[in-house]
């Protein structure tokens, strides 16, 4: 590996360059009966394993979110840091509801109008195996050209503008995975978990119909990914007078 290679994976990354995100997503179809035999087949296939004999395909739809192929994202909440006279301000933001063409247009909008340098870079708890490439998939999905901070073809590993909370606290132990939850616990950083968890989400979607929760759980989420990085850097945490909401 080249010096300038090796530089290139031990950037010490700035506060206001990241975009910090978190995702909800459900399935595409309320019910299992509303999908096409064709789709009901591929799931059931897709799900093979995870289901094993304990379930069947339409007993375990419920959980279609976590799949790009049979999931839609119905918020993306983001978050960035500012300085304000010298006091660090975290505004968030999010992008959501039933139209999720939508709501990938105006995210793509965001990244490539203020989020496109080569020193931003993303940052989502898990997100290199959920957020960021389900959001890929969805536009790719809705013939959405990807923007560069999602395009990933031909580039190198250390040239991936992605950070990821899970994986920095794992320290190369691949074995591991730890939930935000757990995280925050443990670092002292107030639970985004005081309402709802991802295995609710579509019930509050589909039958409650209570969007809003939905997206007061999704910025909770990002609020805690930058706080948790702020703790890897052990700085302090942000105060709750110091994040913004901008809607």
């Amino acid at each position: 590996m080249s010096e300038k290679e090796h530089n290139a994976m031990n950037l010490t990354y700035q506060l206001n360059t990241i975009l910090f995100l978190d995702i909800e997503t459900v399935p595409q179809e309320e019910n299992w009966k509303n999908l096409s035999k064709e789709t009901q087949a591929l799931f059931e296939k897709k799900t093979q394993y995870q289901r094993k004999d304990e379930f069947t395909a339409e007993q375990f739809y419920d959980r279609a979110g976590i799949w790009a192929e049979f999931g839609k994202i119905i918020c993306i909440s983001v978050g960035y840091f500012v300085d304000v006279e010298a006091t660090k301000q975290l505004r968030i933001t999010s992008f959501f509801g039933d139209d999720e063409h939508k709501i990938l247009i105006d995210f793509k909008v965001l990244l490539d109008k203020h989020f496109a340098k080569k020193t931003n870079i993303l940052c989502a708890h898990n997100g290199k195996e959920f957020d960021f490439p389900f959001i890929a998939r969805r536009m790719i999905v809705h013939q959405i050209e990807l923007p560069k901070k999602l395009n990933l073809f031909g580039k190198k590993p250390w040239e991936v503008p992605h950070l990821d909370t899970l994986e920095l606290w794992k320290f190369g132990d691949y074995k591991h995975y730890t939930s935000l939850k757990l995280l925050t616990s443990i670092l002292g950083i107030p639970s985004p978990k005081d309402d709802i968890d991802g295995s609710e989400v579509a019930k509050v979607y589909y039958i409650e119909k209570d969007l809003q929760r939905i997206v007061r759980y999704c910025e909770k989420d990002t609020i805690a990914v930058a706080q948790v990085l702020l703790r890897f850097n052990n700085e302090n945490l942000l105060q709750e007078e110091n994040i913004v909401s901008i809607h």
